[in-house]
């Protein structure tokens, strides 16, 4: 669990991640949609190049906010060969649920997400996991919006993992936390 301390160090580390985030955010929303389209589709033909990703056969994804790369269509073409879940925000963690595209209500910070009518899938259970963020370094250090969903999942999955992101969120150094778990590898474009 996530340390709150509100004196010293911490606290410029937490001022440096947000102002952090709030600059990427600022560079992203620059891009055009045409933009972000095209980058989405650079980033999800290297995803399905990836031979981790050819070899699974149960992929988390995640549904996609503003900012982050579009993945509602490649949710929804792979959800045809192969188990693709979702995170879906319960309290303060994450569970993870089996896409069905018509399985999903809106959800926690009004993203689109699977009903308690799908399937629960463990974590142990992922073979492939594609984490969202809103920056990365290439040493797969990964800032999020600082929930610490992910902080808190991610010690579960026993799989390659892969962030991914628009070439603007990609940062020479993610500041990091001793409870923060970098990814695998980073795709970008």
């Amino acid at each position: 669990m996530r340390p709150y301390i509100k004196s010293g160090k911490y606290t410029i580390f937490v001022f440096m991640k947000n102002e952090l985030r709030k600059s990427i955010k600022q560079k992203i929303s620059k891009m055009s949609v045409e933009e972000q389209n095209t980058a989405s589709g650079t980033i999800w033909n290297k995803i399905e190049n990836d031979y981790n990703f050819k070899a699974a056969k149960t992929i988390l994804l995640f549904w996609s906010i503003a900012g982050e790369p579009f993945t509602h269509n490649f949710v929804e073409k792979w959800s045809k060969e192969k188990n693709i879940v979702l995170p879906v925000v319960v309290g303060e963690n994450l569970i993870l649920r089996l896409y069905e595209a018509n399985k999903m209500e809106i959800g926690a910070y009004n993203i689109l997400q699977p009903s308690p009518l799908s399937r629960t899938i463990s974590p142990s259970e992922i073979e492939y996991a594609v984490i969202p963020g809103v920056a990365f370094d290439l040493k797969g250090r990964r800032l999020g919006h600082g929930k610490g969903y992910y902080d808190r999942l991610m010690p579960a999955l026993k799989c390659p993992t892969c962030g991914v992101c628009f070439s603007t969120a990609l940062v020479d150094t993610v500041p990091s936390d001793p409870w923060d778990i970098p990814v695998d590898s980073v795709i970008f474009a």
